[in-house]
């Protein structure tokens, strides 16, 4: 391969005659690191030293297939020396944790190009969730939340959006980031669906007017649930289902009053915390079962959230933003690997998406 290259440089092949004034000029020894070991190469030279071979280019001795190895593992929350034991355990050569980190570190280009991609101007649901790490900063531990946002598109397949670093999850900076989603090309938002931060809703038809906006139901429940007593739950939960699984918004409003009648005594903060969000908790029976089932929670998101957290477990705080950011990305490209398919019954829902927001979704 590599006098293939040189044939391609040189515009001639071996032993033809040169057309040009450069030429060939024998061989240089080099070690290289590959997935089958270390070994021992020649590299063909010119005589103005002008060939850089693209299988193996100057002042590189690793070739490709090990680097992207090294970037898997470090994308499954090993650290640099555990890559560093384990590429020596299966390759039987050594790789600092410097080489590591440097190899990593090329990451940061590929998140800069992902993180500012045009998307779709329209999206027929966007989930969006925080998830809370321990990163260092000022000699100081201390807890940052990277927002995420999961759009479904109108080919019926997931995609994130983006990651966006800050400070504990508020509003204030989810406004920030709906921003630089519309700023990259987003037109409108059929549908979200997010937990019931403070303010949420409101940051969210400041920036997209005409979206439903869904607070997640399952979030509801945990916020409820956390100011009831141990031996009043699986009763007290069991009653709350009566609301979210009724068939119409009528029949989950009567569902909701008994269940006041019964608890708002005892949990009046729970029951109170119902009404005050009780048209965006009910925004999903607007819409048929199909899309319900989709909607009326954020466990989409929540689920990738899990497996963000089973490759970075390992690492109990970070050094820095960076770190946090590309450890993120790597695990977030591992999980959505799997995202090549438009979602289960992707013709009926659509349909009905049509049928719902005819004016607004173009196909």
């Amino acid at each position: 391969m590599l006098e293939g290259e040189m044939d391609a440089h040189l515009c001639y092949e071996k032993h033809q005659k040169a057309n040009e004034a450069n030429s060939r000029n024998g061989y240089q020894n080099k070690k290289i690191k590959t997935e089958l070991g270390e070994h021992q190469i020649e590299v063909p030279r010119d005589r103005d030293s002008s060939f850089n071979p693209m299988l193996v280019p100057k002042r590189k001795s690793m070739v490709d297939g090990l680097e992207n190895i090294i970037i898997s593992f470090y994308a499954k929350g090993m650290s640099n020396s555990d890559i560093e034991q384990q590429v020596q355990e299966l390759y039987g050569f050594e790789v600092s944790t410097s080489t590591i980190s440097r190899i990593t570190s090329k990451v940061t280009a590929d998140i800069t190009s992902w993180q500012n991609r045009p998307l779709d101007p329209t999206y027929l649901i966007v989930w969006m969730d925080g998830i809370v790490f321990k990163v260092r900063q000022d000699s100081k531990v201390i807890n940052k939340t990277v927002y995420l946002a999961v759009g479904l598109g109108v080919s019926g397949k997931k995609e994130v959006l983006g990651l966006w670093l800050g400070k504990n999850e508020s509003s204030s900076f989810w406004l920030s980031v709906l921003t630089d989603i519309k700023a990259r090309g987003v037109e409108d938002i059929l549908i979200t669906a997010t937990d019931n931060l403070n303010g949420f809703t409101e940051t969210i038809s400041t920036v997209f007017p005409q979206a439903t906006t869904q607070i997640c139901v399952v979030h509801q429940i945990r916020n409820a649930s956390k100011y009831v007593v141990w031996k009043d739950k699986k009763t007290f939960t069991n009653d709350m289902k009566e609301i979210y699984t009724s068939p119409t918004k009528e029949a989950a409003k009567l569902a909701l009053d008994d269940f006041a009648k019964k608890w708002n005594d005892k949990y009046s903060y729970a029951i109170k915390s119902w009404y005050d969000n009780w048209g965006n908790l009910t925004a999903f029976f607007d819409f048929p079962v199909e899309i319900r089932k989709i909607i009326y929670t954020t466990n989409l998101i929540e689920n990738l959230n899990g497996k963000i957290r089973k490759y970075t477990k390992n690492k109990q705080s970070f050094p820095t933003d960076e770190a946090v950011v590309k450890s993120v990305f790597l695990a977030l490209r591992e999980a959505t690997k799997k995202w090549t398919m438009p979602i289960k019954q992707w013709g009926i829902v659509l349909n009905q998406f049509l049928i719902i927001f005819g004016d607004r979704l173009k196909i």
